[in-house]
């Protein structure tokens, strides 16, 4: 892997002048971030050495290179998911290759389902913790010293700080938001009623089909994760209806100027520090 990852970040530094401080995902239906990115640079996936192609509608399947919040960014315009037939080791390969090139931050989004009674269609919720039901592990296998430990600490995937940050900013633009526990299935079906009331009765807030490889390889490799849901459907019982991929995407579109707005501000009031050098960002706003 060691090699590949090289490989591939050698392809990139090649392609663009830009050394990314800070990693972005974008989830179903959230691509339009890169509106607001100052663009200096687009490389396709299929261009890419080892990475990945996205099949899935709503993901564009391009990395986007530039300046948001006066920071240089990578955004993944599309990610890749289980449910496609990749590896868990194949998803969260973009993410290393990411790490690889510099990033100090990854910021993970995402459409979600809401179970908990209290969210509506239309929520932010920022994710403070996740529980892994996709019954796999990008970290099974032989671990590579280099990349991460063989054990790692799971208690604090999500960096504090960033939600503070965050919150404040959601609050300052009087944004409806929620923290809370995102449970990561394998998909590709939605879930049944009775398993969107196991999923609530176990601890989750929401539910989806990506994100927790992607925060588990970044924990891996001591690199900051901050994450957020667009809350696109509920699994709440008298609030379940009949969905589809479109309704998701349409939900998720709606909504993404809020987050869009959120995440521009936290880039800009964020100083970045080293990776694993004690505490992982100091907030210029604090």
């Amino acid at each position: 892997m060691l090699e590949k990852i090289k490989e591939t970040a050698d392809f990139i530094r090649s392609a663009t002048a830009v050394t990314p401080e800070i990693g972005i995902v974008l989830g179903t239906g959230l691509g339009g971030l890169v509106k607001e990115i100052d663009i200096s640079d687009v490389l396709p996936y299929k261009d890419i050495p080892n990475f990945p192609v996205s099949t899935v509608k709503g993901h564009e399947g391009q990395l986007i290179f530039g300046i948001l919040g006066g920071k240089a960014v990578v955004a993944m315009q599309g990610r890749f998911h289980y449910y496609e037939g990749y590896s868990m080791q194949e998803i969260t390969f973009p993410i290393r290759v990411l790490r690889s090139l510099g990033i100090r931050l990854l910021i993970l989004s995402n459409a979600a389902g809401g179970v908990n009674p209290d969210f509506e269609i239309g929520d932010l919720m920022i994710i403070r913790d996740h529980i892994n039901l996709m019954g796999d592990n990008p970290l099974i296998g032989r671990n590579d010293k280099e990349l991460g430990p063989r054990f790692p600490d799971m208690s604090d995937v999500y960096d504090k700080r960033v939600i503070r940050q965050a919150t404040k900013i959601a609050r300052h633009h009087n944004i409806n938001f929620q923290v809370g526990v995102y449970a990561a299935v394998s998909g590709p079906t939605f879930e049944t009623p009775s398993e969107y009331k196991y999923l609530r009765i176990i601890g989750a807030d929401a539910v989806g089909m990506s994100t927790v490889p992607e925060a588990i390889v970044s924990r891996h490799m001591l690199l900051p994760c901050f994450a957020v849901s667009v809350i696109s459907d509920l699994g709440v019982e008298g609030k379940i209806v009949e969905i589809t991929h479109d309704d998701v995407i349409d939900a998720a579109s709606l909504v993404e100027p809020r987050m869009t707005l959120v995440i521009r501000e936290m880039i800009a009031s964020l100083d970045l520090l080293p990776v694993g050098a004690g505490p992982a960002l100091a907030s210029q706003n604090e």
